[in-house]
């Protein structure tokens, strides 16, 4: 398998469910998007729990010790490594 579409492989942030932990692999979206994410502690490399993923409505997220609810588009659009991910390779 190659690495070229890692990205399309890896799960975004909508998916994971109550419990899931990642790292942000890269975000989807344009300038203002990524600049709102970042400000809120969404960085490449950062940490992710998912507290709160009912299915739908907003999710609740922790990132960088901080607690952040992101509406369903907006976590579609982060990418993320999961820790299952991390130890595969």
């Amino acid at each position: 398998m190659s690495g070229a579409n890692v990205v399309e492989e890896l799960p975004s942030l909508s998916g994971l469910p109550t419990g899931g932990q990642g790292f942000v692999h890269t975000l989807r979206g344009g300038h203002g998007f990524c600049s709102r994410m970042a400000n809120l502690g969404f960085t490449t490399g950062a940490a992710v729990t998912v507290v709160q993923n009912i299915g739908r409505g907003p999710m609740l997220v922790s990132v960088r010790g901080t607690l952040v609810a992101l509406g369903r588009a907006e976590a579609a659009k982060v990418v993320v490594k999961t820790i299952l991910d991390k130890v595969k390779g």
